[in-house]
């Protein structure tokens, strides 16, 4: 798939950090409870560590307690790319950053989460960048 912002393997290794690198364009996985935004109640938008583009907003988050943030909507449909993913033995869905194709999370649902959506967006707070809402 071709994005609008599109980098070199080189000229993403030397804008991010190697553990945003791992998570971001290798899909790894920060550890569960050590990410900055897990429990932030913060007002505002988040956007993608790598390119910017806003990907969900503080109203659409919740206490999931698994570890990472969680939120049950992006800001916008077109905001995120689902994929299917089947690696770990697993069948999953992918969520990546629909502007760049870094990897954010997986989205899961059916939990029975108190939600609109009854999806749990599970993001790791590395492939995020919280802008407060100013006031």
């Amino acid at each position: 798939m071709a994005y609008d912002v599109e980098k070199t393997d080189e000229q993403w290794r030397a804008e991010l950090s190697p553990a945003e690198y791992t998570v971001l364009r290798q899909a790894g996985t920060e550890p569960a409870f050590t990410g900055e935004y897990t429990d932030t109640k913060t007002e505002g938008v988040y956007s993608c560590r790598a390119c910017g583009a806003d990907l969900f907003t503080s109203d659409t988050k919740f206490a999931s307690h698994c570890g990472w943030p969680s939120f049950f909507d992006p800001k916008d449909t077109d905001a995120v790319e689902l994929i299917a993913d089947r690696s770990h033995g697993m069948v999953r869905t992918e969520v990546r950053c629909s502007n760049c194709g870094s990897h954010l999370g997986h989205v899961f649902e059916g939990e029975g989460y108190p939600t609109p959506t009854d999806q749990r967006y599970c993001i790791n707070s590395i492939s995020l960048r919280l802008k407060p809402e100013e006031g």
